[in-house]
């Protein structure tokens, strides 16, 4: 099997994760349009995520949060988002990095993607690379000489030359004229 080694899979969820930025910041700014409304889902125990002891106790891996009716102060940067939501009628704020999201849903629409975990992406790479080939090794490097390249006509016809049995031939000789 051919490797990867553009990393397609990488790019799709990089953009698909843009998607998630864009419309979260256009909600930011705008507020949700018509009957859309959001299901979030997050790894809890990834880099960068920031919510209460309690909720992380009651959602030690992951958690799915609804931005709908009862959220408020969502802001959005280039690596995630915050935003303020009642939990059994406690107001806690969540930070979370893009990278942490493994579902998107808009069930208004019927819109949605998965993201393939951090754990299982690092998992894959490592197998592709155990299972990679060795690179054919490269050809030594070609020491660069004055010698002018092979396609240059001199300035002044070069003598022709005999040296060891061989004949110097001057390549303009079999130009088209």
């Amino acid at each position: 099997m051919p490797v990867d080694y553009i990393r397609y899979d990488i790019l799709a969820q990089a953009a698909l994760r843009g998607v998630v930025r864009t419309v979260l910041a256009d909600v930011a700014k705008k507020g949700l349009p018509g009957e859309h409304h959001f299901k979030i889902t997050f790894a809890t125990v990834a880099p960068g995520v920031r919510l209460s002891e309690r909720m992380r106790g009651q959602y030690p891996d992951a958690m799915t949060i609804v931005l709908q009716h009862q959220f408020w102060d969502l802001t959005v940067d280039d690596d995630g988002f915050e935003v303020g939501l009642s939990f059994g009628g406690i107001p806690e704020r969540l930070a979370v990095p893009f990278d942490a999201v493994t579902a998107f849903f808009d069930p208004a629409v019927q819109f949605g993607f998965q993201f393939e975990s951090l754990d299982k992406q690092a998992e894959e790479e490592q197998s592709a690379a155990a299972k990679a080939p060795a690179p054919a090794p490269r050809p030594a490097a070609i020491e660069k000489t004055d010698a002018p390249p092979a396609h240059a006509v001199p300035a002044e016809p070069a003598p022709e030359a005999k040296t060891g049995g061989g004949e110097v031939v001057r390549l303009d000789r079999f130009r088209k004229k």
